[in-house]
């Protein structure tokens, strides 16, 4: 879990509370870092949410040598990439959550069927609200506002403001 952060310490910015803005946010909060998630929607995980309506497969649990070899010429960069999240620490993750998972027959990873994406996400909003994550939706991000803030647009209120992260 993540460490005592001072109220004062300054925030960490993540743009986009699809499911790699949420797990860069939970990752930050885990090492100690106050974050603050910025989604244009009115909520997170819409497209993770709609991709379970086709059947929820997580990831694929193929070994990595064999899932990389598919990638060609940057075989050797996607090793590097997928290596940081393999489908084994996937499965601890959602476990942790609460959710089981299992390797269909296709070789690809399931939550088991009493699971529906909701409930991953619903679990995994939980712990970045526990881990003390702030979740802005709402807020579409315009660009920076000099060195060190976000130039952000209030949906809600149709306000452009600079802010800090």
């Amino acid at each position: 879990m993540a460490e005592t952060v001072p109220d004062n310490s300054p925030f960490v910015a993540v743009v986009g509370g699809g499911p790699a803005g949420l797990l860069a946010a939970q990752r930050l909060a885990e090492a100690g870092q106050r974050v603050r998630v910025f989604e244009a929607q009115a909520t997170v995980g819409r497209k993770f949410l709609v991709a379970g309506h086709g059947g929820f497969n997580l990831s694929n649990a193929e070994d990595l040598s064999r899932l990389t070899s598919r990638y060609g010429a940057e075989e050797a960069r996607f090793r590097d990439l997928l290596s940081h999240f393999s489908p084994a620490e996937l499965r601890a993750w959602a476990a942790d959550l609460g959710i089981e998972t299992f390797v269909g027959t296709s070789g690809r990873i399931f939550p088991v069927a009493a699971h529906k994406p909701a409930d991953l996400l619903r679990a995994w909003l939980t712990r970045l609200r526990d881990l003390g994550v702030e979740i802005h939706t709402r807020h579409r991000w315009l660009g920076f506002a000099g060195a060190t803030g976000l130039r952000l647009r209030d949906e809600t209120m149709g306000t452009e403001a600079g802010r800090e992260p």
